[in-house]
């Protein structure tokens, strides 16, 4: 990452901590209706335009 400017950085990393599953209270305390994140992506399908 040594080209990367640091605001593609931080914007990477806000994107790196939105990928994350739903936390499993949310999961308990919707009785499963809420089960994966909505803004759950993947790095083959879906490209970030930064």
């Amino acid at each position: 990452m040594g080209k990367k400017t640091i605001g593609v950085k931080k914007r990477l990393g806000k994107r790196l901590k939105q990928n994350r599953r739903a936390p499993v209270w949310i999961t308990m305390k919707t009785k499963r209706t809420v089960f994966a994140s909505p803004k759950r992506r993947n790095w083959r399908s879906t490209k970030l335009k930064i």
